[in-house]
């Protein structure tokens, strides 16, 4: 009780030092709050996130309320940009007093340095739940996000990360990776086939069977639909799949049908395709008809992605001897050259603001993930040391990157870590290899 007094008698000094030293890390404008989590030397935000508060007591209700609880802190956690604050450390127990607005004391919070706070309240009621989410400010005082969900229980885990998309959506004006998929290639008894799991790797889940090679998934815009590369029929052709519906097609040209990239927002894709001799880049209607021949040149050009806005394309293309990452302004077919450091630059893939380009490089022997912006800026090295690592795919608001390294034990497995290169940490427990990693969109 000393220590609890001590602590609210110095909050007062605490709130005020907060204001003038990380004054910058949270923006508010007109009632919105705007956290810069693609900022490289982000400090993480202190989160509580105490017990749930149990209302209507069904038979599964304490159970429940543990799950939901822990569903939100695995989830802030995953982010990068959140830390949550050891429960050990709380001086007040929502779930005994109240979970609104008035049953607080935020000096109780602020006084472990806690700058945000989410109350729960639960009621189960014949497998039926009810939940009640609230997240604070702390040191405003104010309520940010309120919300009441119904569902089944076994839903209980999509309802968390609902309300974790609007959290994450009030505090950085991006609703994160909350609802998002991702798509990677694994092997099953020495094939390789197309797997989906959830953002943080939770339910993995077999797509393809064709009991041979398949690679490089790519999703739509919508989530709807997976295209990739498979040697199903002796030779790579181009899969295009809709995961809902037994409908598809198949891209079977004569000679290679690889790297299959959707245009953003339309039902349209790019691929390499080398009917015509080399490979060439070529946009096509979703059901693998022509439209466009996009690139002409000597050398092999493959690995295509649009930017966001769909008016460029980047690519690799050995048109000057090794390859090296080149983009395409789509409105004026003007070329540029983007990578110069390195003899080897592949496997580019466009970050959702449209800044920047993850990519693999080839240094001394070692293959890294590296970043650059648009404009040609030096290079970011991101990993180092740990293994051969590739395949980068950005999250959808662009503060993470899954791909794939061989840094534990030389086998591939799928790893995540923030924009800036930092936290990486395995995302999946599966047997076998995982590779070729594609990050969906949110699906709201």
């Amino acid at each position: 009780m000393i220590y609890k007094k001590l602590i609210k008698a110095f909050s007062f000094f605490v709130i005020t030092l907060f204001v003038v030293v990380h004054g910058n890390s949270i923006v508010y404008c007109q009632d919105v709050t705007i956290l810069n989590i693609n900022n490289a030397s982000i400090r993480k935000i202190p989160l509580a996130v105490p017990e749930f508060k149990q209302f209507l007591k069904g038979a599964n209700i304490e159970q429940d309320a543990k799950e939901a609880q822990k569903f939100l802190m695995d989830a802030f956690n995953f982010t990068g940009y959140l830390k949550i604050i050891d429960e050990r450390a709380y001086l007040a127990k929502p779930s005994e007093t109240g979970i609104a607005k008035n049953d607080i004391d935020f000096l109780d919070w602020t006084g472990i340095g806690a700058e945000l706070l989410i109350t729960g309240g639960i009621s189960v009621d014949n497998n039926k739940v009810k939940l009640w989410l609230r997240l604070f400010d702390t040191f405003d005082m104010r309520l940010l996000v309120g919300k009441i969900y119904t569902g089944e229980s076994d839903d209980l885990r999509e309802i968390i990360h609902r309300f974790c998309g609007e959290v994450s959506k009030k505090l950085t004006g991006k609703r994160g990776v909350f609802g998002s998929k991702i798509a990677f290639v694994s092997r099953v008894n020495g094939k390789k086939e197309i797997f989906k799991c959830e953002f943080d790797g939770f339910k993995p889940e077999q797509i393809t069977f064709h009991k041979s090679i398949s690679l490089s998934p790519a999703w739509s815009s919508d989530s709807k639909w997976i295209a990739y590369t498979s040697y199903a029929k002796g030779k790579p052709d181009i899969y295009i799949k809709n995961l809902k519906e037994k409908r598809g097609a198949i891209i079977n040209k004569e000679g290679m049908n690889i790297a299959p990239a959707w245009v953003p927002g339309q039902f349209a894709l790019v691929a390499s395709l080398s009917f015509s001799g080399d490979p060439e880049i070529y946009l096509l209607t979703g059901t693998g008809k022509i439209i466009k021949r996009l690139t002409d040149s000597w050398g092999i050009d493959i690995s295509p992605k649009f930017s966001p806005d769909g008016k460029n394309l980047v690519f690799v293309s050995r048109r000057r001897g090794s390859p090296q990452i080149f983009i395409k302004n789509l409105e004026t077919n003007q070329i540029r050259r983007l990578t110069f450091e390195g003899g080897y630059n592949t496997s580019p893939a466009w970050s959702p603001n449209g800044d920047r380009i993850a990519y693999v490089g080839i240094r001394d022997g070692r293959i890294d993930i590296y970043t650059i912006g648009i404009g040609g800026e030096s290079p970011v090295q991101l990993t180092s040391a740990a293994g051969d690592n590739e395949d980068p795919s950005w999250s959808p608001d662009g503060s993470l990157i899954v791909f794939s390294s061989t840094r534990q034990r030389g086998m591939a497995k799928l790893f995540v870590m923030t924009a800036a290169g930092e936290e990486q940490r395995k995302l999946l427990k599966l047997n076998g290899e995982q590779t070729d990693p594609d990050w969906s969109m949110v699906n709201d």
